[in-house]
């Protein structure tokens, strides 16, 4: 057991300065380096802001006005006139790409992409063969995702690829034309082949594993000069390396690995928010560098001339490397960093000048000396598979007989890693002990940690948890009394099936957005989904459509189970989530209110598969610190009376 000298208690920290939206987030840079894009708070929501590259937020101007649901994802294009942002209907998921004019900051935005309910816009690329232009994803015939080119100033949509195959992704190369065919079979196999292009003949190159790629090979990036696919390979091994994949021979040539570490591929859930897996020049397309899981992420520089620029970033800050945006030239920088206690700070560096600026710190008011440290942690579950996680122990009381939150990730295919995170530090500032698992079927960790989920969704993936929390109890951290258990999405899953499989466990349970009808949910799923279900829910959990996998999946349904249910339970939903419809959470609020178990339900009628807007997230955040507070918190102990607000 870690022990340490209580220090001074942190000051208590208010819930909106965790969770209130940031002064700034997603900054990114103008293709010519002019100026700088980044989302921030605009008429009551998240929108975007645009200023130039040596001016300040006061100089900055809104471009975007959206006051139904905060912006996530915009596009600069080579147009300095034009910028595009995604956006979707309270949640719904059906994202439109919109156009503002930075000439009339002030004009409504234009929908490029008016469609029809359930189509939604899944990718933007530039298209530089083609000045004015950009490529589109979308799925007008629902069960497909075609490739259409957009004219950004008129509005013109035409189709540019269309996919005659539901279970395939044709990969572009920089000049638009298809280069390479990705398909998972019936089994799971993932076959990899050329296109030609004359023809549009598929030529066979390659076929790789099947469960071990439950998203499918990722990242897939078509090299600049379009004869090489970059992808994630184990490569017949047990680490995830990057590899490329010759267009014409099929070999696969290792371009970065890192013996027992895998590439960490967690930027495909959040593309342009998250770090990517592959740092790409934006001028070039070349890949300049990898990230690696580790209990810190791991940078691997792949390109020469990136190196100098690399060693003068790595100086700006003590965490690591996170998102990075260059003009075309790779010349003026604006990086982010990964780091614990220190959110999203962001720096501009011109590698010409060695000019260096700290442009933004998205949570002014957070001082890292009130934030607790995130600690790697690694033990094994019962069946011997080692389970990596993090412990964040609160600043100034003793470490040991705790009150615990058991914070469980969503996916279940991604994965705790080390960085910043509210939920984290609002707990720890209250005196919670939290502890973070990488349970099997976390990304990052390996063939063997990965497939060890196969048909153990509620069974050994939930062992994991269970004994994460007897080693935090062995330890002498948690005091097992007093231990709750929180998570959002798969993680609101296993808060669910903790409290139904393991009833004396779990003092206080947080479900937002969870899975409680395992059957439901897997029928529910879009049709575009087809190309990876062979591998994902499939393979990991079972198909509802055969009568022995619906059976299974339902007796390790939560809702099969909520008679077990004595636990006090907190259950967050949005009215408009597609992923896990509100019927999910009804079920499970109305059986426990029948019986008359402690229940509070927050029901958000403008949001989706999570609570975007500030409002709902402080309304969330809020009961949340209530309800574990009511539950966990001795009042005759010094836990946290002075840090309850």
């Amino acid at each position: 057991m870690t022990t340490r000298e209580p220090g001074p208690l942190p000051r208590p920290i208010p819930v909106e300065e965790f969770f209130a939206d940031p002064g700034f987030i997603v900054p990114t840079i103008s293709p010519d380096g002019t100026r700088i894009a980044y989302l921030a708070p605009h008429r009551g929501r998240r929108n975007v802001w645009v200023r130039g590259i040596d001016q300040t937020h006061d100089d900055a101007v809104p471009v975007t006005h959206d006051t139904r649901r905060g912006i996530t994802l915009y596009h600069w294009t080579d147009d300095p006139r034009w910028l595009l942002y995604q956006q979707d209907t309270d949640g719904n998921e059906d994202w439109h790409l919109y156009r503002v004019d930075l000439d009339d900051p002030g004009a409504a935005a234009v929908d490029l992409t008016p469609m029809e309910p359930g189509t939604r816009v899944f990718a933007v690329e530039s298209l530089p063969s083609v000045p004015g232009n950009v490529l589109v994803w979308m799925n007008p015939r629902l069960g497909s995702i075609d490739v259409f080119r957009v004219d950004v100033a008129s509005g013109e949509v035409v189709l540019h690829h269309e996919e005659t195959d539901p279970l395939a992704a044709t990969l572009l190369d920089r000049r638009g034309r298809p280069a390479f065919q990705v398909v998972t079979e019936q089994d799971g196999t993932i076959a990899i082949s050329a296109v030609d292009r004359a023809t549009g003949a598929t030529r066979p190159l390659r076929r790789m594993g099947g469960p071990e790629y439950p998203l499918s090979v990722q990242p897939q990036l078509v090299t600049p000069d379009g004869d090489g696919l970059l992808v994630g390979s184990f490569s017949g091994g047990d680490d995830l390396a990057l590899a490329r994949i010759d267009r014409e021979t099929g070999a696969e040539t290792v371009v970065a690995a890192v013996a027992g570490r895998s590439l960490d591929n967690m930027g495909i859930m959040a593309a342009g928010v998250l770090p990517p897996a592959v740092y790409t020049h934006r001028g070039t397309g070349e890949a300049i560098a990898a990230r690696f899981v580790d209990d810190r992420p791991h940078i691997e520089v792949l390109d020469p001339g990136f190196a100098p620029v690399y060693a003068e970033l790595a100086t700006l800050s003590d965490g690591v490397l996170g998102t990075l945006s260059s003009d075309v030239s790779g010349r003026r920088w604006i990086v982010t960093f990964t780091h614990d206690r220190e959110p999203g700070v962001c720096w501009f560096y011109d590698h010409a000048t060695g000019e260096r600026r700290r442009l933004f710190q998205p949570f002014p008011h957070l001082d890292p000396a009130d934030l607790a440290p995130m600690t790697p942690v690694r033990f094994p579950a019962r069946d011997g598979l080692e389970l990596p996680g993090y412990l964040t122990l609160p600043l100034g009381v003793e470490p040991r007989d705790l009150p615990m939150v058991l914070l469980v990730h969503g996916g279940p295919w991604a994965q705790d890693a080390w960085g910043y995170n509210p939920e984290v530090q609002l707990l720890a500032n209250r005196g919670y002990a939290v502890l973070q698992v990488n349970f099997r079927g976390s990304l990052g960790y390996g063939r063997r940690h990965l497939t060890a989920a196969v048909g153990e969704f509620g069974r050994a993936m939930q062992d994991d948890l269970v004994d994460a929390v007897d080693w935090a109890v062995a330890q002498g951290y948690a005091d097992p009394d007093r231990v709750g258990v929180f998570g959002v999405s798969y993680g609101g899953y296993a808060a669910l099936v903790g409290i139904t499989a393991t009833p004396d466990l779990f003092a206080a349970a947080v479900d937002y957005v969870g899975v409680s009808d395992l059957v439901t949910a897997l029928r529910a799923l879009p049709p575009f989904t087809r190309r990876y279900n062979a591998n994902s829910w499939y393979r990991y959990f079972g198909d509802p459509e055969v009568p022995e996998q619906e059976a299974e999946l339902r007796a390790r349904s939560p809702i099969t189970m909520v008679d077990r249910i004595r636990t006090p339970l907190l259950v967050a939903q949005g009215a408009n989530d597609v992923r896990v419809p509100q019927a999910q959470s009804d079920r499970i609020v109305a059986s426990l209110r029948e019986r008359g178990i402690p229940v509070e339900y927050l029901l958000a009628e403008d949001e989706g598969h999570g609570f975007e807007n500030e409002s709902n997230r402080l309304r969330f955040y809020r009961a949340v610190e209530r309800h574990l507070a009511e539950h966990l918190i001795r009042p005759d102990t010094t836990d946290t009376p002075e840090n309850s607000l």
